[in-house]
């Protein structure tokens, strides 16, 4: 009998009572799986198990994954989000190799082409697992037509900080987090309107690798840093040394602002 899978009381009120019983007591739950964040095996007998429920438009998706990677949440997500996380967790598609995504994603001020690159950032001696994200084209403010840029202003109106030395710990951000799931990259959320379900800020047209170093990173401290910066900031670097050169740059030149995230449905800082 699975003793050490958990069901919380929001996953609970969405499957109901008795199928949370029948996971509790043995009957529907798996006896080996691979966890949906890190997709290293996991055994709901023997490991301390959280059960993640991926609920999008018209379908939901139950998961398991280890307690100490995600808590037992309700995931609420896009049906082709969803769709892109059952592929993931079943095998039923190949993983892409590790680039940068570069998709039309709704961001404040409009519709852009965010670039998001993955990589480890050193600070204090500890690798954290981040996020890189520039526009390929300057981002105005929703209801003017000018040149300008607001990308990094719009950012920190969402509570992002300006980052002037990247050996500093960006500090944490409510309501945003970042979507892990079958080992891969889905998703950047942000809080919903009006205390509503969060939504995607940065949405992977599909699911982005990431290397087994970041996914170790981001199972130690379960948090993700994301830094912006404006078009022609940094670019897309090949290597870690020369992406965390031109993020000091960009933050010498005041280009660069900066959080700290949870994964997706554990609670902001």
């Amino acid at each position: 009998m699975p003793r050490m899978l958990d069901v919380s009381l929001e996953v609970r009120a969405e499957i109901g009572d008795e199928e949370a019983d029948r996971l509790l007591t043995g009957d529907d739950a798996p006896r080996s799986y691979d966890c949906t964040s890190c997709r290293t095996p996991g055994d709901p007998e023997t490991d301390p198990t959280s059960t993640v429920l991926f609920v999008g438009e018209e379908t939901a998706v139950l998961a398991f994954a280890h307690a100490g990677c995600i808590p037992s949440q309700v995931v609420n997500v896009s049906e082709e989000q969803l769709q892109g996380a059952v592929r993931s967790i079943t095998g039923d598609s190949p993983a892409p190799v590790p680039s940068p995504g570069e998709v039309p994603q709704s961001v404040p001020g409009g519709q852009a082409v965010l670039g998001i690159t993955s990589g480890l950032v050193l600070i204090d001696g500890d690798l954290h697992p981040a996020l890189v994200v520039e526009p390929t084209a300057p981002i105005a403010r929703p209801g003017t037509t000018g040149p300008g840029d607001d990308f990094l202003p719009l950012l920190i109106e969402q509570g992002f900080k300006p980052c002037t030395d990247t050996k500093e710990l960006p500090g944490g951000l409510s309501g945003w987090s970042v979507l892990l799931a079958g080992g891969q990259l889905h998703a950047v959320l942000q809080p919903g309107t009006e205390g509503g379900p969060q939504v995607a800020w940065w949405q992977a047209h599909q699911a982005l690798s990431v290397t087994d170093g970041w996914r170790a990173a981001v199972n130690k401290t379960q948090r993700v840093l994301i830094y912006a910066a404006p078009v022609g900031s940094i670019g897309q670097q090949p290597r870690e040394d020369l992406l965390r050169d031109a993020l000091d740059k960009a933050a010498v030149n005041g280009k660069l602002v900066a959080a700290s995230m949870p994964l997706a449905g554990t609670p902001g800082a």
